[in-house]
């Protein structure tokens, strides 16, 4: 039998983005272990991302494999929900680039370390308003709400967001983790962040501090 599990590694590593979909596809028509598939993109996903943590790869190379997962792991999730299994989550994740700015590269890579990580992530994508960031926080009751500002004119939406947090009664019930090229450490605790990530990867570290699972 084909070896499913290194060929699910290797389109990630490989950043084959044009077999994705064809790979997933064999892999649960072959009668794989939908978890098991999920595994492997995630374990692949994670050493991608300590690779570029390290400086072995470039951002390129995890926006590449950022794309690869996402073509293929809906596929083993459909297989996955179809067996009524569930996947072990760290905790939840909220994340979006504030309102007035489109930059969604820092964000979607936090967002794909965080996935293989293991925790479940809502994306909001980019332009996010402070009311749509509000609004899925009473709907997700997430663990960690997550905001990139990649502007210094943007930067300011996120102290915007947790002043919202603080005037609907919710701040006490999320964590919140800021970052972006014009934020600093400095500037997260001005606004009353919980954390700030300089990078994809250390955004990940911060969240799990947060939650105290390092």
């Amino acid at each position: 039998m084909t070896d499913y599990i290194q060929k699910l590694k290797d389109i990630i590593f490989n950043f084959d983005i044009d077999n994705a979909e064809k790979v997933a596809n064999e892999a649960i028509e072959s009668g794989i272990d939908p978890m098991s598939a999920a595994n492997a993109l995630t374990e692949a996903i994670r050493d991608v991302g300590e690779r570029f943590g390290k400086g072995e790869l470039f951002l390129p190379d995890l926006v590449c494999a950022s794309e690869v997962l996402k073509k293929a792991f809906p596929i083993i999730n459909k297989a996955i929900e179809k067996k009524g299994l569930m996947q072990k989550s760290l905790g939840k994740v909220v994340i979006g680039t504030v309102f007035g700015d489109i930059h969604s590269i820092g964000k979607s890579m936090v967002a794909t370390l965080l996935y293989a990580a293991g925790f479940k992530v809502i994306d909001l994508g980019v332009n996010v308003k402070g009311e749509d960031f509000l609004q899925a926080i009473e709907k997700e009751k997430p663990d960690i709400l997550a905001m990139s500002a990649l502007l210094t004119t943007t930067a300011m939406e996120q102290k915007k967001v947790i002043e919202g947090l603080k005037q609907t009664g919710l701040r006490d019930k999320v964590k919140v983790i800021v970052g972006g090229s014009p934020i600093n450490q400095e500037f997260a605790d001005s606004i009353g962040a919980d954390g700030y990530g300089a990078t994809a990867p250390e955004g990940v570290k911060v969240c799990k501090r947060l939650l105290n699972l390092e």
